[in-house]
């Protein structure tokens, strides 16, 4: 019997298309791999309810019909909270993977993202494009003002990366991927991520370009889809470079003190653009095995709270008391 068939009585009394996730002390990060992700250490959360997918398109045009929720992407920005930026780039938009077709250098991201004028959640990749077909699919160009809306609305929340860690391991302590070891078990892709060699090759050997249907591919060992790959998703913890070693409690607690603060979260290398920046986790479809592997559960990455991407969208949690 799975642990997603264990617990399936007790997810009734939850929200809708929701899955239960039982509390308990797992090894959070890695020693492994990223130095961000370090050191692996002992957290435990508290019982809570987690979106069975990411927020699809279908959910979040709801949202905006019922609320006439505007997102960050549609609006132009004000200069005065962008010092460093050139005139002629301050208007409405968001990062669009544009992939070259020729290898470039993995150390210059400009080389594939654009900041696409027109790219929002309605048109993920330019004014011309649409959302008809892509349903459900993760919503996307949501920065994390617009994915916290949308929670509240929901009577829902942002969760903390603890939270975030532990379910996408599916009750799978200290194993490498969100379904096990094995990346691709006997030959069959368990995520949307990217195959060839990234930016300008992809063999689409998964099935996908770009984005997938969240139910794509199976679902963890706790019954939640799309934990990995298709899209990182937001967390309401504030990025600090490296876990804090001291075991502390780590659920029910919306931006996290253990993951930093809204002071140390900024980018030192932008002195003059201080945009707070949020933990994101899960990789996406862009993940490749020559750049970016953060497709793993104990992956992290900082986003600051103003960025949104065609590859970012996110999930919400519901916590005892809030249901």
């Amino acid at each position: 019997m799975s642990i997603a068939q264990t617990i399936s009585g007790l997810c009734e009394s939850g929200p809708s298309n929701t899955v239960f996730i039982p509390g308990g002390t797992f090894r959070m990060g890695s020693d492994r791999h990223y130095p961000e992700e370090a050191p692996s250490h002992k957290v435990s959360v508290d019982e809570f309810w987690i979106d069975r997918t990411p927020v699809t398109n279908r959910q979040f045009k709801d949202f905006v019909r019922a609320t006439g929720h505007v997102t960050f992407a549609e609006v132009a920005p004000d200069p005065k909270d962008y010092p460093d930026a050139l005139p002629h780039m301050i208007y409405a938009g968001s990062l669009t993977f544009t992939p070259p077709d020729h290898p470039v250098d993995l150390r210059d991201y400009s080389q594939w993202w654009t900041l696409l004028r027109g790219a929002n959640w309605r048109h993920p990749y330019g004014p011309k494009s649409n959302i008809k077909s892509l349903d459900d699919h993760p919503v996307v160009h949501v920065a994390h003002a617009d994915a916290l809306a949308y929670a509240r609305w929901a009577g829902k929340d942002l969760p903390t990366e603890a939270e975030w860690e532990f379910a996408a391991r599916g009750g799978l302590d200290g194993a490498e991927y969100a379904w096990g070891d094995e990346f691709a078990p006997g030959g069959a892709h368990q995520a949307n991520t990217w195959q060839g060699r990234f930016p300008f090759e992809n063999r689409r050997e998964d099935g996908y370009e770009r984005t997938s249907p969240v139910t794509a591919f199976p679902p963890n060992g706790y019954g939640v889809f799309d934990m990995i790959g298709n899209v990182w998703e937001w967390t309401s913890d504030w990025w600090a470079p490296k876990h804090r070693a001291d075991p502390a409690k780590a659920c029910c607690i919306p931006q996290n003190p253990r993951g930093g603060s809204e002071h140390d979260s900024h980018d030192p290398s932008l002195p003059l653009s201080r945009i707070p920046r949020k933990v994101i986790k899960g990789g996406s479809h862009l993940c490749a095995p020559n750049y970016c592997r953060r497709n793993r559960p104990a992956a992290r990455h900082a986003e600051p709270i103003d960025t949104s991407t065609s590859h970012l969208g996110f999930r919400c949690v519901t916590r005892p008391g809030r249901k």
